[in-house]
């Protein structure tokens, strides 16, 4: 069993957090002693599973009902299936999203090289993509895909 200032320390989240997400319901059946929590690992597991939903963009009430879902049983499985479902699509769109971010950095990397390294934008004004390393071909036609 654990404190919650060991909790703190071993999620790297403030204190005010962890009380938070008791208030919200959020570690069902939370073992206290003399009013003090006392996580176990089930409320490890459990703040494991809502700091990578909340990492993935999930809002505390969509945390709140899962962790609902959860306490009430094996008939719920499809719902918390369909939500995890969601969410990685929510995630790998966002990172397809951030990949065009970077390409479009890496693009902008290589061109201010060549830049410095010419002195000027002039050639680089002119050059088509065909015209450039494949490695910055690809992440210059990801970056500007529409």
């Amino acid at each position: 069993m654990y404190t919650i200032g060991q909790v703190s320390e071993m999620f790297g989240l403030p204190v005010s957090t962890l009380r938070y997400y008791d208030r919200e319901g959020l570690f069902p059946g939370m073992e206290r002693s003399s009013g003090i929590r006392r996580f176990g690992e089930k409320e490890l597991e459990a703040l494991r599973v809502i700091e990578c939903l909340k990492k993935s963009g999930m809002e505390i009430r969509d945390i709140k009902q899962f962790m609902e879902w959860c306490a009430r049983g094996s008939e719920t499985y499809p719902l918390r299936r369909e939500l995890f479902l969601r969410q990685k699509d929510l995630v790998e769109a966002e990172i397809q999203r951030m990949n065009r971010v970077l390409d479009m950095i890496r693009y902008k990397c290589w061109y201010y090289e060549q830049a410095v390294r010419d002195g000027n934008e002039e050639r680089l004004a002119l050059m088509r993509p065909e015209d450039m390393p494949e490695e910055i071909k690809r992440a210059y036609e990801n970056a500007h895909e529409k």
